[in-house]
């Protein structure tokens, strides 16, 4: 088998006083927190389409990286991408990877010829599996590149493309099934509209309800018993999409009875695109009991599009990771890298240091995060600030004790009402300690 990293050894934990930059500071996978070890908690997957297939092009230039792969073409560049692959997952000891059907497996000008491609790519992968330990976090269907889905794919005006895309996404439960994917997602990349003046958003959304309830019945026919997770985007690459963040996809899920079935893969660069912070959309999963995987990356403040960068920002790891403990962790999900080094970062190296760089902060994260629990930071401070809901009128209104009458009678008391201060600036100044010192 070549070697496209560079003959790399495996990168082990030395601590944070290391100065080897093919090491983890943070990430000791044995090491117990919050009663789990790191690597059960994280659950670290390697995302195939950034790190495999990505070139490194942008709407302004060609593409940058240097892939060793890359010499290779057809089904051949294929197989070497699954050796690759395999590698880089040895090499970080990640043990699980994610994929959309296209990205493993080239199109054929037919859909025969394009399942055949895969069957022998997802052969391939099994025997790695099997011979690595590595699992399959979870696969998907891209049903966003092919100019087939220029009106999208469940929800497209053309009912062509829509038997098109359930036969796609058919041919992939079965692919989950034959590699025991634990989830299987469900990224609406272009199920939204571009303008209201062409679009019948009732039937689009009703026809997407369809198809998700056919997926649901043909995974219970052939017996393929993962998570269905749906990834919220708002935005690009269509204008408006309908599963915009975690609220409106909940909402959307409970409107055609399939809140049971389904469960919310939540991206970093998603949630900030919808105008929100990784961590309240993490929170809103979490309160209403849908919380299953995330998407780990960041997006960059000065740009406004998704640039999918590997995390490091340690605020929001640690935020994440204290919903993700306050959830009792991800259950069959887990920490995927949907994540892409910088155009300028084209050499192969660059992908070790970047999942690096990523699973650190994310192991770091987990450390504060079970200390902020531990010590019961923030707890004390929620509890403090709504404390008026624990007694007298407020454990009333908790309790369902009263109404509008009961309310304007004990207004008319005219108790004096006095507001405690929020304290943000103190709070995170505290958060501050804990992220240096803990």
């Amino acid at each position: 088998m070549a070697a496209y990293f560079g003959n790399v050894s495996a990168i082990a934990y030395e601590g944070k006083n290391s100065n080897n930059p093919l090491s983890y500071k943070f990430y000791n996978p044995e090491a117990i927190v919050a009663g789990k070890t790191m690597k059960e908690w994280l659950r670290f997957s390697v995302a195939y389409w950034h790190s495999f297939t990505y070139n490194g092009s942008d709407p302004f230039g060609a593409g940058t990286m240097q892939r060793d792969w890359d010499r290779f073409s057809g089904l051949d560049l294929a197989k070497a991408r699954v050796e690759a692959a395999f590698e880089l997952m040895e090499i970080l000891d990640a043990p699980y990877f994610a994929f959309h059907d296209r990205d493993i497996a080239p199109e054929g000008s037919t859909l025969q010829e394009t399942n055949k491609n895969l069957d022998i790519i997802v052969a391939q992968i099994k025997e790695n599996m099997k011979s690595s330990g590595r699992k399959l976090l979870w696969n998907t269907a891209n049903m966003f590149s092919n100019p087939r889905f220029v009106h999208g794919a469940a929800t497209t005006s053309n009912a062509e493309v829509y038997a098109y895309a359930a036969a796609q996404v058919k041919k992939q439960l079965e692919v989950g099934k034959e590699l025991g994917a634990e989830n299987y997602v469900f990224w609406g990349g272009r199920e939204g509209y571009e303008t209201l003046l062409n679009t019948d958003m009732k039937l689009e959304l009703d026809n997407l309800a369809r198809f998700f309830h056919m997926a649901k019945d043909y995974a219970k026919e052939i017996g393929f018993g993962a998570q269905f997770l749906i990834e919220p985007k708002p935005k690009e690459p269509t204008k408006h999409q309908y599963d915009f963040d975690a609220a409106t996809t909940l909402s959307f899920l409970r409107g055609y009875d399939l809140d049971k079935t389904f469960k919310l893969n939540l991206e970093a660069n998603h949630a900030t695109l919808a105008g929100h912070t990784f961590e309240h959309e993490l929170t809103v999963a979490r309160i209403n009991g849908a919380l299953g995987s995330i998407d780990a990356n960041q997006g960059d403040e000065l740009l406004g599009w998704d640039t999918d960068e590997f995390p490091t920002n340690m605020y929001s790891s640690t935020l994440a990771m204290y919903e993700i403990l306050k959830n009792g962790g991800l259950g069959s999900g887990g920490v995927n890298f949907d994540s892409k080094t910088r155009r300028a970062s084209f050499e192969p190296i660059d992908v070790v240091y970047s999942h690096i760089a990523g699973m650190d902060s994310f192991a770091r994260g987990l450390e504060v995060a079970a200390k902020l629990l531990e010590d019961k930071v923030l707890e004390n401070v929620v509890d403090d600030r709504y404390a008026s809901f624990k007694t007298g009128i407020g454990a009333d209104i908790v309790a369902g004790k009263v109404d509008f009458k009961s309310l304007e009678a004990y207004a008319l008391q005219n108790n004096p009402i006095v507001n405690a201060s929020g304290r943000q600036e103190l709070i995170k100044s505290v958060l501050n300690q804990y992220l240096l010192n803990a």
